[in-house]
């Protein structure tokens, strides 16, 4: 399992390359521990300055394995670690900079983990999304904070509640990538500005990075998200829309209150 999250390590740059492209690179709870643990070494090597996100295959990630969701949404393995907590929170508490270069689709915390990041290529083939309410849910990563203050409430509130795709183009323009380029190139450019990047003075870019950003708020609002999320997972709203993905049909919520 571990194989489907790799890391590499060359001239200061840390590569953690999703590798799961047979199932679009959605994130199993093993994987989630395997990117909490690369991201936190990095911060205890003096050998690394950076760290690039990318993925193989033709999408940067579906977002969370929708069969550990519908289990843990059944009641099964409750009683397991949650990584993708871990995750988050070494992402947000990263002191390095940290890189994502987005290919395809970047579902829900494909999306969210690239507020997180210092620097956001995207491939002009990509397309983020955030279909947290379409499947009863809420958003995570603190990215009611952080998508809100990008982009403004109404559009964030339009990628969360419509969870329709947002194109390379908008994006940009948007504020949510610094540079889209074409998909060849993308891991190219990726490790290019790596490099230049690493060649800065490190101590200089971890200062501007945490004056930069407020963590204490983010981790407050990561808990507040989480403790909402795990309570919609376990709703009838949340089993509803799960079941439906299951028996491949279209949800019906009209039977819900609020």
């Amino acid at each position: 399992m571990t194989d489907h999250v790799k890391v590499t390590q060359a001239d200061g740059v840390q590569t953690i390359t999703l590798a799961r492209p047979d199932k679009k690179n959605a994130l199993s709870n093993v994987m989630y521990g395997r990117l909490a643990d690369a991201i936190l070494a990095a911060n205890n090597d003096p050998a690394l300055r950076i760290l690039v996100i990318q993925a193989e295959g033709d999408m940067f990630t579906a977002g969370n394995d929708v069969g550990e969701f519908a289990a843990t949404s059944r009641g099964e393995n409750t009683n397991e670690e949650r990584h993708v907590v871990r995750f988050l929170h070494a992402l947000a508490q990263s002191s390095r900079p940290v890189m994502a270069a987005v290919n395809g689709r970047a579902v829900g915390v494909g999306t969210t983990m690239l507020l997180h990041c210092d620097f956001v290529l995207l491939g002009e083939d990509a397309l983020l999304s955030t279909p947290f309410v379409n499947l009863g849910l809420v958003p995570e990563a603190a990215s009611t904070l952080q998508l809100t203050a990008r982009v403004g409430h109404l559009r964030a509130y339009e990628m969360f509640a419509l969870g329709e795709p947002v194109n390379a183009t908008q994006a940009l323009a948007w504020g949510l990538a610094n540079r889209v380029v074409a998909k060849a190139d993308l891991h190219i450019e990726a490790d290019r500005i790596a490099r230049v990047l690493a060649a800065k003075p490190l101590g200089s870019l971890m200062a501007t990075k945490r004056l930069m950003r407020n963590t204490q708020a983010v981790i407050a609002q990561m808990q507040a998200e989480s403790t909402e999320f795990v309570t919609r997972l376990q709703s009838p709203e949340a089993k509803e829309a799960f079941a439906a993905l299951m028996e491949r049909r279209a949800p019906d919520f009209s039977k819900f209150g609020g």
